[in-house]
Protein backbone atom coordinates (compact mmCIF):
# COMPACT_ATOMS: atom_id res chain seq x y z
CA UNK A 1 0.00 0.00 0.00
CA UNK A 2 2.65 2.61 0.77
CA UNK A 3 4.96 1.41 -2.48
CA UNK A 4 2.18 2.08 -5.21
CA UNK A 5 3.48 3.33 -8.60
CA UNK A 6 2.31 6.68 -9.88
CA UNK A 7 1.09 4.83 -12.82
CA UNK A 8 -0.41 1.69 -13.79
CA UNK A 9 1.73 0.06 -16.18
CA UNK A 10 3.25 -3.21 -16.96
CA UNK A 11 6.77 -3.28 -18.28
CA UNK A 12 7.24 -5.05 -21.13
CA UNK A 13 9.59 -7.67 -21.42
CA UNK A 14 10.79 -7.17 -25.00
CA UNK A 15 14.39 -6.66 -24.99
CA UNK A 16 16.02 -3.36 -25.69
CA UNK A 17 19.67 -2.90 -25.69
CA UNK A 18 21.58 0.54 -25.18
CA UNK A 19 25.16 1.27 -26.05
CA UNK A 20 26.76 4.43 -24.90
CA UNK A 21 29.19 6.32 -22.52
CA UNK A 22 27.80 5.18 -18.95
CA UNK A 23 28.79 9.13 -17.56
CA UNK A 24 27.09 10.51 -19.92
CA UNK A 25 23.64 12.63 -19.20
CA UNK A 26 22.28 11.97 -22.55
CA UNK A 27 23.25 7.55 -22.43
CA UNK A 28 21.44 7.97 -19.02
CA UNK A 29 18.81 9.86 -20.02
CA UNK A 30 17.83 7.23 -22.69
CA UNK A 31 18.48 4.15 -19.85
CA UNK A 32 15.65 6.03 -17.42
CA UNK A 33 13.29 6.33 -20.77
CA UNK A 34 13.84 2.43 -20.96
CA UNK A 35 13.80 1.64 -17.51
CA UNK A 36 10.04 2.99 -17.75
CA UNK A 37 9.28 0.68 -20.47
CA UNK A 38 10.88 -2.90 -20.04
CA UNK A 39 12.24 -5.20 -17.44
CA UNK A 40 14.50 -6.68 -20.22
CA UNK A 41 17.14 -3.60 -20.92
CA UNK A 42 20.33 -4.90 -21.78
CA UNK A 43 23.37 -2.33 -21.34
CA UNK A 44 26.62 -2.27 -22.96
CA UNK A 45 28.90 0.52 -22.23
CA UNK A 46 31.08 1.93 -24.84
CA UNK A 47 33.33 5.31 -25.11
CA UNK A 48 31.17 6.98 -27.98
CA UNK A 49 29.65 10.27 -26.90
CA UNK A 50 26.33 9.62 -29.10
CA UNK A 51 24.86 6.37 -27.33
CA UNK A 52 22.45 3.66 -29.52
CA UNK A 53 19.17 2.33 -29.03
CA UNK A 54 18.70 -1.16 -30.45
CA UNK A 55 15.33 -3.00 -30.83
CA UNK A 56 15.39 -6.24 -32.69
CA UNK A 57 17.07 -5.51 -36.28
CA UNK A 58 16.40 -1.52 -35.78
CA UNK A 59 19.02 0.51 -34.58
CA UNK A 60 18.98 4.24 -34.16
CA UNK A 61 20.96 6.87 -32.99
CA UNK A 62 19.70 10.72 -33.07
CA UNK A 63 18.37 13.56 -30.88
CA UNK A 64 16.92 12.85 -27.42
CA UNK A 65 13.53 13.28 -29.24
CA UNK A 66 13.74 11.40 -31.90
CA UNK A 67 15.31 8.48 -29.76
CA UNK A 68 12.66 8.85 -27.10
CA UNK A 69 10.00 8.93 -30.18
CA UNK A 70 11.26 5.84 -31.72
CA UNK A 71 11.01 3.99 -27.77
CA UNK A 72 7.76 5.26 -27.78
CA UNK A 73 6.46 3.93 -30.87
CA UNK A 74 7.47 0.29 -30.40
CA UNK A 75 6.64 0.40 -26.69
CA UNK A 76 3.51 2.70 -26.22
CA UNK A 77 2.81 1.99 -22.76
CA UNK A 78 3.56 4.51 -20.47
CA UNK A 79 4.03 6.87 -23.15
CA UNK A 80 7.27 9.17 -22.47
CA UNK A 81 6.19 11.72 -25.11
CA UNK A 82 4.32 15.39 -23.95
CA UNK A 83 1.15 16.02 -26.05
CA UNK A 84 1.88 19.74 -26.93
CA UNK A 85 -1.62 21.13 -26.19
CA UNK A 86 -2.54 24.49 -27.43
CA UNK A 87 -0.18 27.52 -26.33
CA UNK A 88 2.07 24.30 -24.29
CA UNK A 89 4.98 25.60 -27.04
CA UNK A 90 5.01 29.12 -25.52
CA UNK A 91 4.28 28.13 -22.70
CA UNK A 92 7.04 30.14 -20.06
CA UNK A 93 9.51 27.40 -18.54
CA UNK A 94 9.42 28.33 -15.37
CA UNK A 95 5.76 27.75 -15.11
CA UNK A 96 6.19 24.23 -16.41
CA UNK A 97 8.44 23.58 -13.61
CA UNK A 98 6.13 25.01 -10.73
CA UNK A 99 3.43 22.78 -12.40
CA UNK A 100 4.97 19.54 -12.14
CA UNK A 101 6.17 19.89 -8.84
CA UNK A 102 2.79 20.79 -7.78
CA UNK A 103 2.00 16.90 -9.02
CA UNK A 104 4.80 15.50 -7.17
CA UNK A 105 4.05 17.06 -3.84
CA UNK A 106 0.17 15.86 -4.21
CA UNK A 107 1.24 12.30 -5.60
CA UNK A 108 3.61 11.95 -1.98
CA UNK A 109 0.74 13.73 0.08
CA UNK A 110 -1.77 11.49 -1.05
CA UNK A 111 0.88 8.65 -0.68
CA UNK A 112 0.95 9.65 3.12
CA UNK A 113 -2.69 10.24 3.53
CA UNK A 114 -2.94 6.36 2.37
CA UNK A 115 0.12 5.34 4.31
CA UNK A 116 -1.18 6.84 7.74
CA UNK A 117 -4.96 5.57 6.92
CA UNK A 118 -3.31 1.93 6.91
CA UNK A 119 -1.70 3.05 10.58
CA UNK A 120 -4.77 3.92 11.83
CA UNK A 121 -6.79 0.52 10.51
CA UNK A 122 -3.85 -1.64 11.55
CA UNK A 123 -3.67 0.38 15.02
CA UNK A 124 0.13 -0.66 15.91
CA UNK A 125 -0.28 -4.08 14.45
CA UNK A 126 2.52 -4.83 11.48
CA UNK A 127 1.35 -4.90 7.99
CA UNK A 128 3.38 -8.31 7.38
CA UNK A 129 5.41 -6.49 5.01
CA UNK A 130 9.26 -7.56 6.10
CA UNK A 131 10.51 -4.58 4.37
CA UNK A 132 8.45 -2.52 6.78
CA UNK A 133 9.62 -4.30 9.55
CA UNK A 134 8.30 -4.16 12.89
CA UNK A 135 5.58 -0.73 13.91
CA UNK A 136 8.24 1.14 15.68
CA UNK A 137 10.46 0.24 12.46
CA UNK A 138 7.33 1.51 9.92
CA UNK A 139 6.84 4.67 11.98
CA UNK A 140 10.56 5.91 11.62
CA UNK A 141 10.08 4.70 7.90
CA UNK A 142 7.16 7.24 7.67
CA UNK A 143 8.80 9.37 9.41
CA UNK A 144 12.07 9.53 7.12
CA UNK A 145 9.15 9.84 3.99
CA UNK A 146 7.25 12.92 5.47
CA UNK A 147 10.59 14.57 6.36
CA UNK A 148 11.89 13.84 2.71
CA UNK A 149 8.32 15.57 1.50
CA UNK A 150 8.93 18.56 4.07
CA UNK A 151 11.86 19.82 2.47
CA UNK A 152 10.68 19.83 -0.56
CA UNK A 153 7.42 21.45 0.14
CA UNK A 154 9.51 24.10 1.98
CA UNK A 155 12.57 24.73 -1.01
CA UNK A 156 9.36 25.07 -3.41
CA UNK A 157 7.61 27.70 -1.64
CA UNK A 158 11.39 29.32 -0.93
CA UNK A 159 11.51 28.72 -4.57
CA UNK A 160 8.44 30.40 -5.40
CA UNK A 161 9.32 33.11 -2.46
CA UNK A 162 12.58 34.15 -3.90
CA UNK A 163 12.41 33.97 -7.79
CA UNK A 164 8.84 33.51 -9.19
CA UNK A 165 6.81 36.00 -7.04
CA UNK A 166 9.42 38.87 -7.07
CA UNK A 167 9.03 38.91 -11.14
CA UNK A 168 5.35 38.97 -10.94
CA UNK A 169 5.13 41.93 -8.41
CA UNK A 170 7.77 43.88 -10.64
CA UNK A 171 4.83 44.15 -13.04
CA UNK A 172 1.95 44.39 -10.33
CA UNK A 173 2.92 45.50 -6.78
CA UNK A 174 0.71 43.14 -4.03
CA UNK A 175 0.15 40.70 -7.41
CA UNK A 176 1.63 37.55 -4.74
CA UNK A 177 0.23 38.81 -1.20
CA UNK A 178 -1.73 36.24 -0.59
CA UNK A 179 0.04 33.23 -1.62
CA UNK A 180 3.00 34.49 0.11
CA UNK A 181 0.34 34.70 3.08
CA UNK A 182 -0.71 31.26 2.64
CA UNK A 183 2.71 30.22 2.76
CA UNK A 184 3.41 31.72 6.11
CA UNK A 185 0.78 30.07 7.44
CA UNK A 186 1.45 26.26 5.86
CA UNK A 187 4.87 26.40 7.63
CA UNK A 188 3.57 25.79 11.03
CA UNK A 189 1.14 23.23 10.15
CA UNK A 190 3.95 21.23 8.10
CA UNK A 191 6.50 21.08 11.18
CA UNK A 192 3.79 20.41 13.21
CA UNK A 193 2.93 17.56 11.62
CA UNK A 194 6.57 16.25 11.58
CA UNK A 195 6.53 16.82 15.31
CA UNK A 196 3.49 14.40 16.04
CA UNK A 197 5.08 11.99 13.91
CA UNK A 198 8.34 12.29 16.54
CA UNK A 199 5.76 12.28 19.48
CA UNK A 200 3.95 8.75 18.01
CA UNK A 201 7.46 7.50 18.03
CA UNK A 202 7.85 7.24 21.21
CA UNK A 203 4.42 5.83 22.62
CA UNK A 204 3.83 2.33 22.95
CA UNK A 205 2.99 0.78 20.05
CA UNK A 206 -1.22 -0.47 20.26
CA UNK A 207 -1.70 1.82 23.17
CA UNK A 208 -4.46 4.28 23.30
CA UNK A 209 -2.76 6.99 23.36
CA UNK A 210 -0.61 5.55 20.18
CA UNK A 211 -3.76 5.10 18.31
CA UNK A 212 -5.47 7.93 19.19
CA UNK A 213 -2.27 9.96 17.81
CA UNK A 214 -2.22 7.94 14.87
CA UNK A 215 -6.07 9.07 13.76
CA UNK A 216 -5.24 13.15 14.48
CA UNK A 217 -1.75 12.52 12.32
CA UNK A 218 -3.88 10.63 10.00
CA UNK A 219 -6.63 13.95 10.03
CA UNK A 220 -3.82 16.25 9.49
CA UNK A 221 -2.26 14.86 6.79
CA UNK A 222 -5.70 14.70 5.10
CA UNK A 223 -6.30 18.23 5.68
CA UNK A 224 -2.58 19.69 4.41
CA UNK A 225 -3.30 17.75 1.46
CA UNK A 226 -6.62 19.22 0.82
CA UNK A 227 -5.52 22.95 1.49
CA UNK A 228 -2.41 22.19 -0.81
CA UNK A 229 -4.28 21.05 -3.80
CA UNK A 230 -6.69 24.28 -3.02
CA UNK A 231 -3.60 25.98 -3.13
CA UNK A 232 -1.73 24.93 -6.10
CA UNK A 233 -5.23 25.16 -8.09
CA UNK A 234 -5.24 28.91 -7.27
CA UNK A 235 -1.84 29.24 -7.98
CA UNK A 236 -2.10 27.57 -11.51
CA UNK A 237 -5.20 29.26 -12.48
CA UNK A 238 -4.77 33.27 -10.84
CA UNK A 239 -1.01 33.30 -10.68
CA UNK A 240 1.59 31.43 -13.10
CA UNK A 241 -0.56 32.22 -16.16
CA UNK A 242 0.90 35.90 -15.60
CA UNK A 243 4.00 34.69 -15.94
CA UNK A 244 3.18 35.60 -19.74
CA UNK A 245 2.43 38.85 -19.93
CA UNK A 246 5.87 39.32 -18.67
CA UNK A 247 7.23 38.48 -22.00
CA UNK A 248 10.12 37.12 -20.91
CA UNK A 249 12.83 35.82 -23.91
CA UNK A 250 13.99 32.61 -23.82
CA UNK A 251 17.58 33.54 -22.56
CA UNK A 252 15.80 34.83 -19.55
CA UNK A 253 13.29 32.09 -19.01
CA UNK A 254 16.61 29.58 -19.11
CA UNK A 255 17.84 32.17 -16.71
CA UNK A 256 15.17 32.22 -14.22
CA UNK A 257 15.13 28.27 -14.51
CA UNK A 258 18.42 28.06 -13.52
CA UNK A 259 17.62 30.12 -10.18
CA UNK A 260 14.44 27.76 -9.47
CA UNK A 261 16.68 24.65 -9.65
CA UNK A 262 19.87 26.58 -7.54
CA UNK A 263 17.52 27.08 -4.78
CA UNK A 264 15.94 23.84 -4.38
CA UNK A 265 19.43 22.11 -3.92
CA UNK A 266 18.09 19.24 -1.73
CA UNK A 267 15.08 18.40 -4.29
CA UNK A 268 17.69 18.69 -7.24
CA UNK A 269 20.18 16.38 -5.26
CA UNK A 270 19.44 13.92 -2.69
CA UNK A 271 15.80 14.17 -2.79
CA UNK A 272 16.03 14.05 -6.83
CA UNK A 273 14.85 9.96 -6.76
CA UNK A 274 12.42 10.69 -4.31
CA UNK A 275 10.99 13.83 -6.17
CA UNK A 276 10.49 11.85 -9.52
CA UNK A 277 8.86 8.56 -8.00
CA UNK A 278 5.62 11.41 -7.63
CA UNK A 279 5.57 12.11 -11.02
CA UNK A 280 4.58 9.98 -14.65
CA UNK A 281 7.06 8.78 -16.85
CA UNK A 282 6.14 11.63 -19.23
CA UNK A 283 6.20 14.03 -16.52
CA UNK A 284 9.90 12.99 -15.27
CA UNK A 285 11.07 13.59 -18.93
CA UNK A 286 9.27 16.82 -19.64
CA UNK A 287 11.11 17.73 -16.08
CA UNK A 288 14.52 16.06 -17.20
CA UNK A 289 13.84 18.10 -20.28
CA UNK A 290 13.57 21.61 -18.56
CA UNK A 291 16.93 20.66 -16.41
CA UNK A 292 19.22 19.96 -19.40
CA UNK A 293 18.08 22.96 -21.63
CA UNK A 294 19.10 25.16 -18.45
CA UNK A 295 22.09 23.52 -16.76
CA UNK A 296 25.91 21.98 -17.50
CA UNK A 297 26.39 18.47 -18.51
CA UNK A 298 27.79 17.25 -15.29
CA UNK A 299 24.93 18.27 -12.98
CA UNK A 300 22.55 16.44 -15.05
CA UNK A 301 24.43 13.19 -15.34
CA UNK A 302 24.64 13.36 -11.42
CA UNK A 303 21.10 13.86 -11.28
CA UNK A 304 19.92 11.16 -13.45
CA UNK A 305 23.22 8.69 -12.16
CA UNK A 306 20.87 9.02 -8.66
CA UNK A 307 17.67 7.52 -10.27
CA UNK A 308 19.10 5.03 -12.61
CA UNK A 309 21.58 3.37 -9.88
Amino acid sequence: MTEIAPCDFIKSAQAFRLYGDPISSFTLYLHLALLYKTRALQFTPTDDPIPVVQFGPETVSGSREMMVRFIDEKLPQPPLMVAVEEGGETAVLVVKMVALQHRSVVWHLERMVRWSEDLVTRGGRRNGDPTMGSARMEARKFGKSYSQLLEVMVEHAQMEERVVFPLLETAERGLCKAANEEHGRDLPVMNGIREDIKSIGVLDTGSHDYREALRNLSTRLKSLLEHSKVHFQEEERDLLPLMEALELGKDQQLRVLEQCIDVMQGTHSHLFSFFVEGLLPREAMQYLDLIISCKEEKLVASMLRRIVE
